[in-house]
């Protein structure tokens, strides 16, 4: 009973406080929104005060800058309108100049055409002039314009031969104070080795045979005959129609004397196989070996030159292979040392050093086909290296004039290598060849106007050429000797040097009755 109370009272008081509380919550939240209103409206006039203070400093900045930017426009404005202006009183100058010159280039081609005029006037006076002078000239000298052109272009030429033929002689005799005691000798060994006249006379041996069946034996079986022998002599065998005859050819001396002693040596021994080849080969080596070394001795023992290394005297017998210009060079060594031993003796120098130098200059010709280098500077080392007397050495370095000779035995050495070398007949020529020479040399000496006969003396070496007395002057003698031996250095080729010999005389004969 006193829980349903309670619970009435409970309902009751509900019922009434409810709407009471309700009441109260919408009052509040009317008073809150009230508020709210307020200060939106305060914070509205705010923002709205705040944005016109800002607008009017915007504005403000604004103005400041239009007015910044229009002052520096007005300044630029009047820096541009004064350039302007200094530019137009420049053109209006330059105008006014160009007016004056302008009122001056007429004055003066008036002028001109003026002083044209005169000078036309002129000309055609001197013209009439001219004409009664050559006229009057033609009259007094008898001799017509072209006439006189051609006297006068006569004396004329004359005169420049004279000038040019004393130019030449001056110059020929300040080059021959100017140029060494010898000059040097230019020779290209290589092309001497390889490619000369007498390149099939130094280049290859033939050997006989008994027969041509031998030539099948020699070939051997697939070659292999043939192919040994030259593998091992490193020569090449040339087996083709000649009749009984097998051709050796190669480049080195001492191999195609090694192959030529072999083959004969297997031709007489009848038994040809590889074996047999090789065996042979030893043998012709060992005898060509024994060959160089008595060549060697002989040179020494001829000459009277004693306490030369035993490889120097090797070295002097393979020279008996080498050749030079077809001049046999050990032959053309001991020719040296005995004329430089001549020239000492008579001179009253040491003749001992000058045909150990004579024998010695050319050692180098036995290394060249196996080293680099030229023939002196090979044989230099080579004596070098076996401690040979310095001055033998020098003689031995200058005979060809790369280096200042030290004694008076250097410089007979260097007259006794031209002289053997320039020997008529020392330097093989083929026949054919020397007589081409000859006949092209006497060919281009007549080629010139005025020469009465020309000769080719002294193996070649010498062209002596008469010239009529009345056709060439001395002058004209001297300038044709010089075109001659520019057309000979041309148009020839030949060893040394050929001496272009012009001469001019006149005889008058008168008899006494």
């Amino acid at each position: 009973m006193d829980i349903l109370v309670i619970i009435a009272a409970i309902l009751i008081s509900g019922v009434i406080f409810i709407p009471i509380g309700v009441l109260i919550r919408k009052k509040i939240a009317e008073s809150k929104i009230a508020g709210a209103e307020n200060e939106a409206k305060r914070l509205l006039e705010m923002a709205t005060k705040e944005a016109e203070n800002r607008k009017k400093e915007e504005i403000f900045k604004a103005k400041e800058e239009i007015l910044k930017a229009r002052n520096d426009l007005d300044e630029e404005i009047r820096e541009r309108r004064g350039e302007i202006q200094l530019q137009e009183k420049r053109i209006i100058q330059k105008e006014e100049n160009l007016e004056k010159r302008s009122e001056l280039m007429d004055r003066k081609e008036t002028d001109i055409e003026r002083r044209q005029t005169e000078v036309d006037e002129k000309n055609k006076e001197l013209e009439e002039l001219y004409k009664k002078e050559l006229e009057e000239l033609q009259r007094i000298s008898g001799l017509t314009i072209e006439e006189a052109k051609h006297q006068l272009l006569t004396e004329l030429e004359k005169q420049i031969t004279g000038e040019k033929a004393a130019l030449i002689k001056e110059l020929d005799e300040k080059a021959k104070e100017e140029v060494n005691i010898k000059a040097r000798e230019l020779l290209t060994y290589t092309i001497q080795k390889c490619a000369a006249d007498h390149t099939s006379e130094t280049t290859v041996s033939i050997v006989s045979l008994p027969n041509d069946d031998m030539k099948g034996r020699i070939i051997g079986r697939e070659g292999r005959n043939i192919k040994a022998l030259e593998t091992l002599t490193g020569i090449d065998l040339i087996i083709d129609d000649t009749p009984e005859a097998v051709i050796l050819s190669g480049f080195d001396p001492l191999r195609r004397e090694v192959a030529k002693i072999a083959l004969e040596n297997l031709i007489n021994d009848g038994r040809i196989h590889p074996a047999k080849i090789e065996e042979m080969v030893e043998k012709a080596k060992e005898e060509v070996e024994a060959t160089i070394k008595a060549e060697g001795e002989r040179a020494t023992l001829e000459t009277g030159v004693n306490g030369l290394h035993p490889e120097i005297i090797k070295l002097l017998g393979k020279l008996k292979y080498r050749t030079s210009y077809g001049q046999n060079v050990l032959n053309h060594s001991i020719e040296v040392s005995n004329l430089a031993r001549i020239m000492a003796e008579e001179l009253g120098l040491d003749s001992k050093r000058a045909r150990r130098a004579g024998l010695l200059h050319d050692i180098g010709k036995a290394l060249d086909h196996d080293m680099e280098g030229t023939h002196v500077e090979i044989g230099v080392d080579v004596l070098k290296k076996f401690k040979e007397n310095p001055l033998v050495i020098n003689a031995v370095e200058a005979h060809h004039g790369d280096v200042e000779p030290q004694t008076l035995e250097a410089v007979l050495v260097q007259a006794a290598d031209a002289i053997s070398a320039s020997r008529p007949g020392a330097r093989r020529e083929t026949l054919e060849a020397y007589i081409k020479r000859l006949q092209q040399l006497e060919e281009i000496a007549d080629s010139f106007e005025g020469v009465d006969k020309s000769y080719a003396i002294q193996a070649g070496r010498e062209v002596r050429i008469i010239v009529k007395p009345e056709k060439v002057s001395d002058a004209e003698m001297t300038i044709m000797a010089r075109d001659i031996a520019k057309r000979v250095e041309n148009e020839m080729e030949y060893p040394g040097q050929i001496k272009v010999n012009v001469i001019r005389e006149s005889r008058k004969i008168e008899y006494a009755k």
